[in-house]
């Protein structure tokens, strides 16, 4: 283990992000921080830095321990890096999920199926003048 790391290798090798080009993007695209500065995918990281990951609804923090540059095994994870995010960020995370809502973006194309049926059971059919009473079959 060196001194020293470039944060793109870091995130991939501590398995942040799947790949090193993912996690060079996420870098360039301003959702990784290092002390609450942006930074370039070539950024030296030393043992002590809290690095800061936006991964949409929350943002993740890690206290870096040592510093690599090769992908170590899940089980070798803990001895390279700390989770110190915030338990508040966690509750907002479980309060996405419950929510049950995905929020789409404008323009993003028609909803998924699944989608779709959570709509219909969010929405009450007598809203609409209808009545689950009825039979609509065509053999009457």
């Amino acid at each position: 283990m060196s001194e020293s790391a470039r944060i793109d290798k870091w995130l991939w090798a501590v398995r942040i992000f799947k790949t090193r080009s993912v996690a060079a993007d996420a870098i360039k695209n301003s959702r990784v921080t290092i002390a609450g500065s942006n930074v370039k995918p070539s950024h030296l990281i030393k043992a002590g830095d809290v690095v800061s990951v936006k991964k949409p609804p929350i943002t993740y923090s890690f206290k870096v321990l040592a510093c690599i540059e090769q992908r170590v095994g899940a089980k070798l994870v803990p001895q390279v890096y700390e989770n110190v995010t915030d338990p508040k960020q966690y509750e907002l995370l479980e309060m996405s999920r419950i929510s049950g809502f995905v929020d789409r973006a404008r323009g993003t194309g028609r909803p998924t199926k699944k989608e779709r049926r959570a709509i219909d059971a969010f929405v009450e059919p007598a809203m609409f003048g209808f009545d689950d009473d009825e039979d609509w079959d065509d053999d009457e």
